[in-house]
């Protein structure tokens, strides 16, 4: 959706576009509590790494796709990528469930390969440390299977960063299906969508925290998504980065 009207937050320096009236005020709703981060793109640096592996692994399956029709899958769970495409364009006859494992083990290898000199996106470390200073709690969702994401985390040094880690593994249906954002509530032992936020840079993200209901769906412009892009689907911000995300907070939180 596109919306009419923004405004610069002015505590940012206009760095973060709002949706007027989006977002509630501090005195209509609970204190937020819970900060549900997207990792790739959100959290750490996209080069690609995702549409590349993933298109040489479904061409090793025999499976044909472009990388844009893997684009417009980017935030959604890997497996459920690749079992779609694998219905789709699979030859008559295979066991399809068979080759989507095969071709699943293959991402996995590829990417962790990929992700093996894995970096932060700038400023975001400093972002999480004064989330957490401020008494909120982060948990991150993706798209990443199990694995995958451990080796990621374990590779930046943030095992003991987050208050949950929930991953395609963990949930039937991923983005834009709201589940993830559930289960990380859930974890973190958060009953309340409004004590809740969601940023993510793809619009399945955003959709998602649409889906999810909760409090603030913020996007940023640091991944796999343009910044045009992510202004066609609902949102309450818009930021650069999550580098960006305190003082978003602090001023309107």
């Amino acid at each position: 959706m596109n919306l009419t009207r923004r405004q610069s937050v002015a505590a940012i320096a206009a760095a973060a576009s709002v949706h007027p009236g989006a977002a509630k005020s501090a005195s209509a709703s609970p204190k937020l509590r819970l900060v549900v981060l997207d990792v790739g793109g959100t959290l750490i640096e996209d080069h690609g790494e995702v549409p590349e592996t993933m298109k040489s692994a479904l061409a090793h399956g025999g499976v044909d796709v472009s990388f844009a029709e893997i684009g417009e899958w980017r935030g959604a769970s890997k497996r459920g990528m690749i079992e779609h495409f694998v219905k789709l364009r699979a030859k008559a006859g295979v066991d399809q469930e068979r080759l989507t494992d095969s071709i699943f083990a293959d991402f996995n290898a590829q990417a962790d390969a990929a992700y093996a000199h894995v970096r932060p996106i700038p400023g975001v470390e400093k972002a999480m440390q004064e989330l957490k200073a401020a008494g909120l709690l982060l948990a991150t969702t993706t798209g990443f299977g199990r694995d995958l994401n451990r080796t990621i985390f374990r590779r930046l040094g943030w095992g003991e960063q987050f208050a949950a880690s929930i991953n395609s593994d963990d949930i039937e249906d991923g983005r834009p299906a709201p589940y993830m954002i559930f289960r990380a509530m859930e974890a973190a032992h958060v009953e309340n969508v409004l004590e809740t936020i969601a940023v993510g840079d793809t619009p399945l993200d955003l959709q998602a925290g649409n889906n999810a209901g909760v409090r603030a769906v913020i996007g940023v412009y640091s991944g796999a998504a343009t910044e045009e892009r992510l202004r066609r689907e609902r949102y309450t911000h818009m930021l650069p980065s999550v580098a960006a995300l305190p003082a978003l907070l602090r001023a309107e939180f």
